[in-house]
């Protein structure tokens, strides 16, 4: 059903020649219960494909496995779970990288694409910014004089803890957490400035 220059065949005779260790694949431990886990060139066979064919949820490449004819090929009738294969594009994200490369690279030296243009995302998203991040000269001013009256408000209890000391009375803030405070404030100053 698969004809012979099915782009799935290239997928599975480059990921059948490539050294899984070499590109740092980490391959899930066998447990003394359960299934054993499936092999990594199945995965990496899988994440080639969803490349190729712009299939990038771990969803919808676990859906291409049961309805897909050609994937079904690719991955010999298994299909893995989608938390199997998120859990390797999470634990495998170099090795991912490295293979893509060496495809784009392998497919260059066959002469099947020539590498010359340059490809440019023409997606349009609506823009997102909080007013939390959002800043004007007004905003900062304002900012800045709320950091000096909390870091002078600091100092003076500083002051206050510091001659309270000398005579034995109880302040509830510790001295250490006023300097941890001044030091937030300080950091919060150099970002405004």
């Amino acid at each position: 059903m698969i004809t012979s220059d099915n782009p799935v065949r290239i997928i599975d005779a480059f990921v059948d020649k490539v050294d899984v260790q070499k590109i740092g694949v980490v391959s899930a431990s066998l447990k003394s219960e359960g299934r054993p886990p499936f092999h990594p060139a199945l995965l990496l066979k899988l994440y080639l494909y969803g490349y190729l064919n712009r299939t990038r949820s771990s969803r919808a490449l676990e859906r291409e496995c049961q309805r897909n004819i050609e994937v079904q090929w690719l991955c010999e009738g298994l299909i893995p779970n989608y938390h199997t294969i998120a859990n390797f594009r999470r634990d495998n994200p170099k090795a991912l990288k490295a293979l893509f490369k060496l495809f784009v690279l392998f497919l260059k030296e066959q002469d099947v694409i020539c590498g010359d243009g340059i490809a440019i995302d023409g997606s349009k998203f609506r823009a997102q910014n909080s007013k939390k991040n959002n800043y004007n000269q007004k905003k900062i001013d304002r900012h800045l004089t709320y950091i000096e009256e909390k870091t002078a408000s600091y100092l003076q209890q500083l002051d206050e803890m510091d001659s309270t000391e000398n005579s034995g009375a109880g302040i509830t803030i510790s001295k250490e957490k006023i300097q941890t405070e001044l030091k937030k404030l300080k950091e919060r100053k150099g970002k405004y400035h």
